[in-house]
């Protein structure tokens, strides 16, 4: 994953009561570290930029209603919320996720067990079973 798909541009939508929210929240995001905040007045939102590693939409989201904020309610922000809460979760487990297994290295398991094995005639069939006819 390049870091490039680790950084994030995301939009806060606020609602319309109490009025003049995107002022105070731009400057209350402001002072968090690694987070760039634009706000947009016209649309009550404030524009953030930030780094996946180091926060996620879900906390910044969470800091402000902590604070005393009052985020957009209606199904479609909620939706929208939700699902990139989702995918950037994900995106954090699958940070943390093995890579995949390459066909060689998987037979490189069974050379390693191939050579602990005893080598040399393994049939426990009594001889005289095997030449039977």
């Amino acid at each position: 994953m390049s870091k490039a798909d680790l950084r994030k541009e995301r939009e806060i939508l606020f609602s319309k009561f109490p009025p003049g929210q995107v002022p105070e929240a731009a400057d209350d995001l402001q002072r968090l570290e690694e987070v760039e905040v634009a706000p947009k007045y016209e649309k009550r939102a404030v524009d953030v930029a930030y780094d996946l590693q180091l926060h996620t939409l879900q906390e910044l989201e969470e800091h402000l209603v902590d604070k005393g904020y009052h985020l957009d309610n209606t199904l479609m922000s909620k939706l929208t919320r939700a699902l990139i809460h989702y995918v950037e979760e994900t995106q954090l487990h699958n940070l943390g996720a093995p890579e995949k297994r390459l066909k060689r290295s998987s037979q490189e398991a069974y050379v390693k067990a191939w050579e602990h094995r005893p080598h040399g005639d393994h049939d426990e069939t009594p001889p005289e079973w095997r030449e039977y006819k």
